[in-house]
């Protein structure tokens, strides 16, 4: 059994048991976080699509952990006008592991 999630913008294909990592969530270590925005649920060969989400489905999840990603270095540079620019990013993110998925 797997669902398909949004959440922070994006769309996530999640089974129970499974760890991902999301954009971050306001929400504490250890915290129990449930996911309305379920767009289809899939058992088997019974496929519930949602207009724009399902009805009555939920997904829920604990927080793993809170963390950082790699650092990303933007670089602007135009040759011989003596313009060089650098900027480093690290996005945040909230790991999750779901614990389990409801459908209607």
């Amino acid at each position: 059994m797997y669902a398909v999630i949004k959440t922070g913008g994006k769309q996530y294909r999640v089974t129970e048991g499974q760890t991902l990592q999301v954009e971050k969530l306001d929400a504490e270590e250890g915290a129990s976080v449930e996911f309305d925005q379920v767009l289809m649920i899939a058992d088997g060969d019974r496929i519930q699509v949602g207009a724009p989400y399902v009805e009555g489905a939920r997904v829920t999840a604990t927080v793993e952990s809170q963390g950082r990603g790699p650092k990303v270095v933007i670089v602007k540079f135009r040759r011989r006008k003596h313009y060089r620019k650098t900027q480093g990013h690290r996005q945040s993110y909230t790991e999750l592991r779901v614990s389990g998925i409801s459908g209607p």
